[in-house]
C-alpha cells in the first residue's frame, strides 16, 4: 500500500475491531504495520509510544507534531460499520481512533517540503499518561524543536485552544475514637465533614482564587468519594473525602494543594487535624493550558475546517505539550450528542464523513504550517 492508497475509513474499521482497553499491543502493531505499508518506518520507544517522522526539517519549513492515543476505556463495545447511516460504532470509534485515522491520513499525504512532520501516538492516555510524560521529559524529545502540536480528540471539527487541568486528591480528617454513648469524650471526624464541605463550596470565593478564565470559565472543585468510621457504635476517628479539581490557568497542582490546605484548616475547628494528599501517580497531573487564539496553528486549522475556536471540555495530554509550542486539540466525533454520552459510552460512534473532513482539514492546515504554502 502506498500513501495514496491509504483509506482512513478502512483503517478506522480495523482499529475499532482491535480492542485496546486492557492490552494495546495488537493495536500498536496494526499502526506500525500501516505506517510501513505507507512507506514510513516507525519505532516504538521504551514508554510504548509509536514515533514516526517525514521530512528532515533542514530547510525553512515548520515542524508540526501530531499526537493522539491508542488506548480506550473498558469495557469493549462491539464493532459495527453501518454504511447506510455512515457511521462506525464501537469502543474507541471517536475516542480516539477516529481522530487517529484522520491524523494518519494527513501525515501520510502531506509533502513536508523543507519542514518536518512527527507522529507521536501514546499508549495510556486514559490512565496515567506515561507515554506522553516520557515524550515531554526525554532528552531526545521530538518536542524540543517543534513549532506546533495538534492533539487528536473528538471535537466535532472545532479547534480547541485551551482546556482545564485535572487534579485529584484526598482530604483526611483525623479525630479520636470514643464510645458513641459518650460522644463528647472523643473527636468525631465525620462531623467535621460539615465545615470541610462548606469550605469546598467557598474555596473559589477567596481573595487569591484564580480569576475566571476568558475561554475556560471558572475552576471547579467537586467532592466525589467519602469514607469513614469502622463501627456503628463508635465515634469515628478518621474520615476521608476525595475531591476532583478542574483548574484554569495560572493555577498549578502545587499552588492548589497549598491553598486548599490553608482554606480547610481555617474552616475545620480544632482538635480535628486536616491533611491533603494528591492521589498517587507516577506522572504529573494534567495541568490547565491555553494557546493564543491568534497562533498560526489555530488560524490554519480553523480556516481549513470551518470549525469554531473554543476550549476542550475534557483534560487531555495536550497539557504535556503546550509548554513547548502552540497546541490545539482537533478531530472528528463528539464527547456527547443530543441523546447523551458518546465517548466512553456503549453507543460510541463516529461519522465517516467527519473522519474524511477532519483528514482534509488537517492536510490543508499542515501544508500551510510545514512548508509555508
Amino acid at each position: 500500500m502506498s500513501a495514496d492508497d491509504f483509506d482512513q475509513i478502512d483503517f478506522l474499521a480495523g482499529a475499532v475491531r482491535r480492542h485496546s482497553h486492557e492490552e494495546v499491543a495488537p493495536m500498536r502493531e496494526f499502526l506500525v504495520e500501516t505506517l510501513a505499508d505507507g512507506g514510513v518506518e516507525a519505532r516504538v520507544d521504551e514508554a510504548g509510544n509509536v514515533l514516526a517522522s517525514r521530512g528532515d526539517g533542514t530547510g525553512d519549513g515548520g515542524h508540526v507534531l501530531l499526537n493522539t492515543h491508542i488506548d480506550t476505556v473498558p469495557p469493549g463495545v462491539p464493532f459495527e460499520r453501518d454504511r447506510e447511516a455512515g457511521v462506525i460504532r464501537g469502543r474507541g470509534a471517536c475516542d480516539a481512533k477516529g481522530p487517529l485515522a484522520a491524523l494518519l491520513a494527513a501525515f501520510l499525504s502531506v509533502d513536508p517540503g523543507e519542514g518536518r512532520l512527527t507522529l507521536a501516538v501514546t499508549p495510556d492516555e486514559e490512565r496515567l499518561s506515561t507515554g506522553a510524560a516520557a515524550l515531554a521529559s526525554g532528552t531526545d524529545s521530538p518536542l524540543e524543536d517543534v513549532d506546533a502540536v495538534i492533539v487528536g480528540e473528538p471535537t466535532d471539527l472545532d479547534v480547541c485552544a485551551a482546556a482545564k487541568g485535572r487534579f485529584e486528591g484526598t482530604i483526611e480528617l483525623s479525630g479520636a475514637n470514643a464510645h458513641a454513648a459518650e460522644p463528647e469524650s472523643g473527636v468525631n471526624a465525620i462531623a467535621a465533614l460539615e465545615p470541610a464541605l462548606a469550605a469546598l463550596r467557598t474555596f473559589d470565593d477567596r481573595a487569591d482564587a484564580p480569576p475566571t478564565h476568558p475561554e475556560l470559565g471558572a475552576a471547579t472543585l467537586t467532592p466525589t468519594v467519602v469514607d469513614g468510621g469502622t463501627a456503628t457504635n463508635q465515634v469515628p476517628a478518621d474520615c476521608r473525602l476525595t475531591v476532583d479539581r478542574r483548574s484554569v490557568p495560572p493555577e498549578t497542582a502545587a499552588g492548589f494543594r497549598e491553598a486548599l490546605l490553608e482554606h480547610l484548616r481555617a474552616a475545620v475547628p480544632e482538635p480535628v487535624d486536616v491533611a491533603f494528599e494528591f492521589t498517587d501517580r507516577p506522572t504529573p497531573f494534567l495541568e490547565a493550558w491555553a494557546t493564543d487564539p491568534g497562533a498560526a496553528v489555530v488560524d490554519a486549522l480553523a480556516a481549513s475546517s470551518g470549525g469554531e475556536v473554543r476550549p476542550f471540555t475534557a483534560a487531555t495530554e495536550a497539557s504535556y505539550f503546550a509548554p513547548y509550542a502552540p497546541t490545539v486539540v482537533f478531530g472528528p466525533g463528539v464527547l456527547a450528542d443530543a441523546e447523551g454520552a458518546v465517548a466512553h459510552a456503549p453507543r460510541e460512534y463516529v461519522r465517516t464523513e467527519d473522519v474524511r473532513a477532519a483528514a482534509d482539514a488537517l492536510a490543508a492546515a499542515l501544508s500551510t504550517l510545514v512548508d509555508g504554502g
